[in-house]
């Protein structure tokens, strides 16, 4: 099979008639009655694959195989399996390029990002590789006997992932995978192409049906992975729609383990004496601009303190003219397109929505000018002033690059507008002021919080949300004993 690798750097149709297969059992094979679906250019708005579209009898036997490999898995100690997940990870460090490529062309993340997010894999699995000996149990003076806990795997552990990180969500394997579970990846239909080729490039990492990964186009397929009897646990990142229904069908169909990682409507409090430059880049980072604003954890909601508004906004305007918008794979570009049609007429519809209920427009606002940005799906930084707290735009997840600012005159005012949402993923609290900083950190509902900062993850430091944001923690070990389950054992002598 030849290497994407090899291929130009600059040609988004490079691997149009390349041919991609499920992972299932070990063996890499095309999708029930050998359906398809195509895959389209961002970027382009032509085809750039075609792949395999999988289907319930696809998706029953991704899971029959992990069930059949369960003991054989389960049985192998824990330092192979930290073994296999190194090996893992060399390998994706090896394509990283590839890697790289096939999500810029298949997500319109621009180059850098997707770069960066084939380093946060191989130190994700790195990471969890390192920390195998610490799913210790305990033991307890109950009595002159001896009673103890120990942790095992849970069972078959399926993993739905988003598009907006395809590869770096992909790497969500490597918990389960290295907590003794058989694991089911089921990609988004809407950047499939990274963790298609993560099953070829791990194919023989992994004893047979350890790992599977199954995509399809709808929900028929991962409705089937979370239903089916065999799954015990199930990891979920993507909306909180999404996610109630996955804990719906989980509960429908029995007793079974979930965590979701949902959306975000997340705020970030700047006070007046904050250093307003800093405050100002990280605003622009915080929204995660760069990724076109498809990220539950931007910080889409910018608290102001009324004093310092206009110098805040001015300064994130200036900032914003030398962003520059391209194509994904133009190294130097710093944004690419939204994800598909769909996503950009959605963000479009918010930010007219936005102006007919009084929002100012400040920056951006819709597509860039110039011959080069007439096909592509984007859409510049916008920053929207004079909104409130009622307003559209300030309640709901957009999931583009939209930043709302909105006005505050006390502390309690801004805890009080921060909190107004059913999410509570992060939040971010700018100003000099060490006991307001963490009289807001008590007060801000949410699971994940800056002082001084915004958008930086940290290796092992607990990540999820509260509230309609989501259940359990990620990015730690934390997230690795979640697919495990104790057993307590008791020995009178």
């Amino acid at each position: 099979m030849s290497e994407v690798s090899a291929l130009p750097r600059t040609d988004h149709l490079a691997i149009r008639g390349r041919t991609w297969h499920l992972l299932v059992g070990g063996r890499l094979r095309p999708a029930e009655n050998d359906r398809t679906y195509d895959r389209i250019s961002p970027f382009l708005g032509e085809r750039i694959a075609t792949v395999p579209d999988g289907s319930v009898t696809d998706a029953d036997a991704a899971v029959e195989a992990a069930a059949a490999a369960r003991r054989l898995w389960r049985l192998t100690p824990v330092t192979e399996r930290a073994q296999a997940v190194l090996r893992a990870a060399q390998i994706i460090e090896e394509h990283s390029d590839e890697l790289a490529f096939l999500d810029s062309v298949d997500a319109g993340s621009p180059l850098q990002n997707s770069r960066a997010d084939v380093v946060a894999t191989v130190a994700s699995a790195r990471l969890f590789a390192g920390l195998a000996l610490e799913m210790k149990g305990t033991t307890i003076p109950a009595s002159l006997g001896l009673h103890m806990t120990v942790r095992e795997p849970i069972g078959v552990v399926v993993r739905i992932v988003p598009f907006n990180h395809p590869l770096m969500f992909a790497g969500k394997i490597f918990a389960p995978l290295l907590a003794g579970n058989p694991t089911i990846l089921k990609p988004p239909e809407t950047a499939p192409l990274s963790a298609l080729r993560l099953g070829e490039l791990l194919q023989d990492v992994f004893p047979p049906g350890v790992l599977n990964i199954v995509v399809g186009d709808g929900p028929a397929v991962p409705d089937r992975l979370v239903r089916h009897p065999e799954v015990r646990r199930i990891g979920f990142i993507g909306s909180e729609r999404a996610g109630r229904s996955v804990l719906r069908a989980a509960a429908e169909t029995g007793i079974k383990d979930v965590t979701l990682e949902l959306g975000g409507k997340n705020a970030m409090v700047v006070f007046a004496d904050a250093d307003l430059d800093r405050a100002a880049d990280a605003a622009i980072r915080g929204m995660n601009f760069t990724w076109s604003g498809q990220s539950c954890g931007s910080t889409s909601r910018l608290l102001v303190e009324n004093s310092a508004h206009d110098e805040l906004v001015e300064r994130i305007r200036a900032k914003l003219v030398d962003h520059r918008i391209g194509d994904p794979l133009d190294p130097a570009a710093e944004q690419g397109t939204m994800i598909n049609k769909a996503q950009y007429d959605k963000v479009m519809g918010y930010i007219d929505t936005a102006r007919a209920e009084g929002a100012h427009v400040a920056s951006g606002g819709g597509r860039p000018s110039g011959d080069e940005f007439a096909r592509g799906l984007f859409i510049t930084p916008t920053v929207l002033t004079e909104v409130r707290p009622d307003h559209t735009v300030a309640r709901e997840e957009i999931f583009g690059p939209v930043l709302s600012v909105l006005r505050f005159t006390s502390e309690q005012e801004a805890i009080e507008i921060a909190n107004d949402s059913a999410y509570g993923l992060t939040a971010a609290v700018w100003t000099q002021d060490i006991n307001r900083a963490f009289r807001l950190t008590r007060e801000l509902e949410v699971g994940f919080l800056w002082i001084n900062d915004s958008a930086k993850h940290f290796p092992n430091v607990p990540y999820g949300g509260v509230k309609s944001s989501g259940l359990g923690r990620e990015e730690s070990l934390e997230e690795l004993l979640s697919y495990t389950e104790s057993k307590t054992i008791n020995v009178t002598y």
